[in-house]
């Protein structure tokens, strides 16, 4: 039975500037959150251009901030091309304060980005601490390679203001699995802060029309993520079926929403007429996708992980290595341990190879019996790590009964 927090309120911060993992992470947290709490109320802030395409559970909504994109350099630019992205900055840090300020989180949870993007939420994270509010981190297992990190994070002294303005910070992956801070030189304020809650898992919806469809028309699924990154991954698939005419798997391909719309009317009418091809430009429950798929093909970012591992997924990843070396090294940890099968951008443009690889994919057992122990408890632990947060606080007027 849920427990009840009266008119309790966490925040949630997700800068949201490249594919759609943060939005999605924080979205699975919330969801689960306003499961396990009757009276919880939870708002995300997200820089996603397409956060209002999904749907959102009673007790949590959004608050969407003018978009930023990343471009695959690494730089950043303003949607709009008509408002510069100093401007865009100023309106999102602005945005983000009135927010706080006016929602009065007793929670306030950061994706990623200690101190948001070019250091946007840090005035709003000095604010809340002033209040009381309970501030956390949340880190997906894998950051970036150490030494782009670390560089990265000392331009902005950011370790130094982790331990100074957070309350905990939160590793969304089995500390047996990755370290996202390996290599970096991480202070006791920080390290002592850390707490790894393991992967979060996902769950298909109650009207399960992927899953439902697997008995009579079972395929393999090909995901890029936000796609806009994803247009190599899906040539190479198309190359490797028109390469091999003995695979013969069907295959359903999601292009995702940021792939540019030229790439899109490309792959469409490269697949249109072919018997075993089928391209989705978006689905917004991704999960019931891959719930009813025999296999899947991805590049590799975290939530991929989570699904692969919450519905038992065979999987071949494809890793991207720009701008940032996260989808690499997450593979090759994953490779090491057994979870998954993984070939390089290289090999995967290889048609015959690539070919080869799909259909020993199709043959390969899934995660429970290659990697059996990866569990995935995350949401359970950050559940109770919020209920001691809340209880902690009973003495301003906050507390957690049975119902």
């Amino acid at each position: 039975m849920p427990r009840r927090l009266d008119n309790a309120r966490i925040l949630m911060y997700s800068h949201d500037t490249f594919g759609l993992g943060h939005l999605r992470r924080c979205r699975t947290i919330a969801h689960s959150l306003v499961e396990d709490y009757r009276g919880l109320h939870v708002l995300i802030i997200s820089g996603a251009t397409i956060a209002g395409a999904f749907d959102y559970r009673a007790r949590v909504d959004f608050v969407k901030i003018p978009s930023v994109i990343k471009l695959r350099n690494g730089e950043y630019t303003s949607m709009d091309r008509h408002i510069d992205l100093h401007e865009t900055m100023k309106m999102r840090q602005s945005i983000i304060r009135h927010t706080a300020e006016t929602f009065e989180p007793d929670i306030f949870i950061i994706d990623k980005e200690p101190l948001g993007l070019r250091g946007e939420v840090e005035d709003t994270l000095v604010y809340l601490k002033t209040r009381g509010t309970t501030l956390i981190l949340g880190l997906r297992d894998v950051m970036d390679a150490p030494h782009l990190l670390e560089a990265e994070w000392r331009r902005n002294d950011v370790l130094r203001k982790i331990g100074q303005l957070y309350d905990d910070v939160w590793v969304y992956g089995p500390p047996d699995f990755y370290d996202p801070l390996t290599g970096i030189d991480t202070p006791p304020s920080v390290r002592s802060k850390m707490n790894f809650v393991g992967f979060l898992q996902r769950s298909a919806s109650a009207t399960n029309t992927a899953a439902q469809q697997l008995d009579k028309d079972d395929y393999l699924l090909v995901t890029t993520g936000g796609g806009g990154d994803g247009a190599d991954l899906v040539r190479d698939v198309i190359a490797a079926y028109n390469a091999d005419p003995t695979l013969t798997q069907k295959a359903v391909i999601v292009l995702g929403p940021y792939m540019s719309a030229e790439q899109r009317t490309h792959f469409k009418e490269a697949c249109e007429g072919h018997t075993y091809l089928e391209i989705l430009e978006f689905d917004n429950r991704m999960e019931d996708r891959i719930a009813g798929a025999k296999a899947v093909v991805a590049m590799g970012g975290y939530n991929t992980y989570c699904e692969i591992l919450s519905f038992d997924k065979p999987a071949l990843i494809v890793p991207r290595t720009q701008p940032r070396e996260e989808q690499l090294i997450r593979a090759t940890r994953a490779a090491e341990l057994g979870l998954v099968s993984m070939l390089s951008a290289d090999e995967s443009a290889d048609s015959p190879r690539f070919a080869e690889a799909i259909k020993a994919l199709l043959k390969r057992d899934p995660p429970s019996v290659s990697a059996p122990g990866m569990l995935l408890e995350g949401l359970p632990n950050i559940s109770r790590i919020v209920s001691d947060w809340f209880e902690r606080k009973e003495e301003h007027g906050l507390s957690v009964v049975q119902k």
